[in-house]
């Protein structure tokens, strides 16, 4: 194994066995903080995401953005010999991290009691759409059918039409990034009790956590209040929104104390304390007549731009509404490494989102981190770990049990 540099969990093994983006979003955060992160993919094609944004010499772009630093080892899982090389594996690794549907890791013979015999500290994370337990579990799902059941998706849109699509894996992401913290705090659990753990995270429980007001306010009024989806405006803060700009929208937040800025930069500070406009609760009964307002005030106004230098000399929170292609040069978000520049070996140059944890000690988006090739570290693996000769290697791949392909 090449020499890695020392990170925050550096010393730490995982045996990856995720798919999609939920799961691989959980194992990049520890391959991007130095834990080795061993991607087990399923032969003969790899992890099924390899077969989507390949339009750069038939590389999956979407798999060099998932799996910078980790080691890709190729078996074939419907094979009893693979399933026997990962139940040689899992005594070597802290943690085992799935996202396969509830009861097919055990029916591989990989479950969580036979994993505690392999190795009893050994920490489970179980990522799942709906989650292991309860009547929906064994239905399939993906990030859009979690957030279907949770409300969320009711909530974005016009409320004259059906319901629109965030088009972000908002709920993957962050239901990964939520699995990652569960797994750090079984290790520190690990290292005061010396036991390891099986942890259960569902997409559907992360968008649910996301309701900031709505349930307690539905829940609170005995369901006099219906929170719904109001467009481009929120529904319980006045004024708070998407507003129409000469040449474009501006994302304007100006509830609570933040709205007698917004009227001292429009220049009507009287209207902060009119009635019926003094506080959001009643700015809200109003609310088509306060954004008519602000947008007769934005209209008066050359440009977009010119509108946010006020707001801003004015302390209102506010943003222009970039799109994709304005992002990846914007430079703010270039200087932060938010927009990261990729130079792989087969892909070449491109952008994708940065690893979102900065630190003083360590830098994120160390530039040398590789996305490795299928079945890349077969050998390495193996007779790094369970020290095997380079002929046993030899012959589980003439037997078809590992596989290895250059993209």
């Amino acid at each position: 194994m090449s020499q890695r540099k020392q990170h925050m969990l550096s010393g730490y093994r995982v045996l990856d066995l995720t798919r999609a983006a939920a799961g691989p979003t959980c194992t990049r955060m520890f391959a991007e903080m130095g834990a080795d992160v061993l991607k087990v993919e399923s032969s003969p094609d790899g992890e099924m995401s390899r077969a989507m944004s390949r339009i750069r010499n038939d590389r999956s772009l979407y798999t060099i953005q998932q799996c910078l630093n980790k080691r890709s080892v190729c078996v074939d899982v419907r094979n009893p010999e693979g399933i026997a090389l990962l139940r040689e594996l899992v005594p070597h690794c802290d943690i085992v991290v799935e996202n396969f549907r509830p009861g097919v890791l055990a029916s591989m013979g990989l479950g969580y009691d036979v994993l505690k015999q392999l190795r009893p500290d050994v920490i489970l994370c179980s990522i799942s759409a709906l989650g292991q337990t309860g009547p929906l579990a064994n239905k399939p799902g993906y990030d859009y059918i979690a957030q279907a059941y949770s409300g969320i998706t009711s909530m974005v849109g016009d409320p004259d039409g059906l319901p629109d699509l965030t088009l972000a894996a908002i709920g993957d992401v962050s239901t990964g990034v939520t699995a990652a913290f569960a797994i750090a705090a079984a290790l520190l659990d690990r290292h005061r009790s010396g036991e390891g753990q099986h942890l259960d995270i569902a997409i559907l429980d992360c968008y649910y956590h996301y309701h900031e007001v709505s349930v307690h306010r539905f829940s609170a009024s005995g369901g006099a209040i219906q929170p719904t989806r109001t467009g481009g405006h929120m529904n319980y803060v006045c004024p708070a929104g998407i507003f129409q700009g000469n040449g474009g929208g501006i994302m304007i937040m100006a509830f609570l104390h933040h709205f007698r800025d917004l009227c001292a930069a429009m220049g009507k500070s009287e209207l902060a304390t009119t009635p019926g406009w003094e506080n959001d609760n009643v700015r809200l009964e109003h609310r088509d007549e306060v954004i008519a307002v602000i947008e007769d005030w934005l209209a008066t106004l050359p440009s977009v731009d010119a509108a946010i230098e006020i707001l801003e000399r004015h302390n209102v929170p506010c943003a222009s509404i970039l799109s994709e292609a304005e992002t990846v040069s914007h430079p703010h978000l270039v200087a932060r490494g938010t927009v990261r520049t990729i130079k792989d070996r087969v892909a070449g140059e491109f952008q994708i989102p940065g690893h979102p944890i900065h630190s003083n000690r360590h830098a994120a988006n160390d530039p040398t981190l590789v996305a490795p090739l299928l079945g890349e570290h077969n050998r390495e693996v193996l007779m790094e770990l369970l020290g095997k000769d380079a002929s046993e290697v030899d012959a589980l791949e003439a037997r078809g049990v590992l596989h290895a392909k250059p993209y």
